[in-house]
């Protein structure tokens, strides 16, 4: 990740994840979270027609940086950055999809769990680490990477709420990633942009608390 965009991450502390099977307006989605206060979306190749969305979302020149997730492939890796997406988003370490994520120049975020995963992401070129699943190791085990990891940004996903967020960025995580607290399925289905934006806000407020 270039180090403003780092920087902004760092700022913004909040990646939203959209694993949702329906998106009927991925700008006004967007524009919701904005409004809550989360600046980062990540939409998943779990979404049927995926690029189709990041395309809208990228092109509406909204205040969000879009991003792929759950990328797994050369291919989607290439099909995102095509349709607009600013940053990759993997589960795990996908040489593949870092070699990609080099050529087209965007950074990619590399899901790692365990010490040995967290150093082959950095040898592959990840420009920060997800750390999935956070919630089965807890807080505690991000201040037991920075020993042996210190400076190294970390990502925390998976389980990661309103109660426990503050606990993770303060152990260490540059930011976490919300997921369906935030955006739940069935609301992104329901254009419900009013509930959306409320989640937002709240987990906001929960993360500055």
């Amino acid at each position: 990740m270039s180090s403003s965009a780092l920087t902004d991450l760092t700022a913004d502390r909040v990646i939203a994840v959209v694993r949702a099977p329906v998106i009927p307006d991925a700008s006004a989605l967007c524009a919701a979270l904005a409004e809550g206060g989360i600046r980062w979306v990540e939409f998943t190749f779990t979404t049927p027609g995926v690029a189709a969305h990041i395309r809208q979302a990228a092109g509406a020149g909204g205040a969000c940086r879009i991003g792929a997730g759950t990328v797994m492939t050369a291919a989607q890796a290439r099909e995102a950055v095509d349709a607009g997406a600013t940053y990759l988003v993997t589960p795990g370490c996908r040489p593949a999809v870092a070699e990609a994520a080099a050529e087209a120049g965007v950074p990619v975020v590399m899901g790692a769990l365990t010490p040995t995963e967290v150093a082959d992401a950095l040898d592959l070129g990840a420009t920060a680490v997800k750390i999935f699943p956070a919630h089965a190791l807890g807080p505690r085990y991000f201040k037991d990477l920075s020993g042996p990891y210190p400076g190294v940004p970390l990502v925390a996903s998976g389980g990661v709420n309103a109660t426990n967020a503050a606990a993770f960025l303060a152990a260490g995580a540059r930011a976490v990633c919300a997921g369906s607290e935030v955006v739940p399925p069935a609301a992104v289905a329901a254009a419900d942009w009013t509930g959306i934006t409320r989640r937002a806000r709240a987990f906001m407020d929960a993360v500055h608390a």
